[in-house]
């Protein structure tokens, strides 16, 4: 049974740090890409960070330098750290996993206040 286990959302005042985690399990973890989503009430679903395998990875330009996207292929987990939140950030945030087959999380909600 294939699971991707978001955890880590929450409440901060701009400003701040929040460190989401995805906690994968049923498919070939090391085979899949991930990813960090996220949408925003009426917007569509953007993509937010990625990472292959051997680490790579690429940001949405609103977020570099921000937000650090880490992955850990022996705990199969991968990580968004985001410090500097601003009230934009603000949605829900979602796990992907892209491979032979695509899995996504539930989402995890993340509200910064200004």
């Amino acid at each position: 049974q294939v699971q991707l286990v978001e955890s880590g959302g929450g409440s901060v005042q701009a400003g701040g740090s929040l460190r989401l985690s995805c906690a994968a399990s049923g498919f070939s973890f090391g085979s899949y890409y991930m990813r960090w989503y996220r949408q925003a009430p009426g917007k569509e679903r953007e993509l937010v960070a990625h990472t292959i395998y051997r680490g790579s990875t690429n940001y949405a330009d609103s977020v570099k330098g921000r937000f650090t996207i880490s992955r850990d292929n022996a705990r199969t987990m991968v990580d968004l750290q985001m410090d500097a939140l601003k009230p934009e950030d603000t949605a829900v945030y979602y796990c992907y996993a892209r491979g032979y087959k695509e899995y996504w999380g539930q989402g995890t909600q993340v509200t910064v206040s200004s």
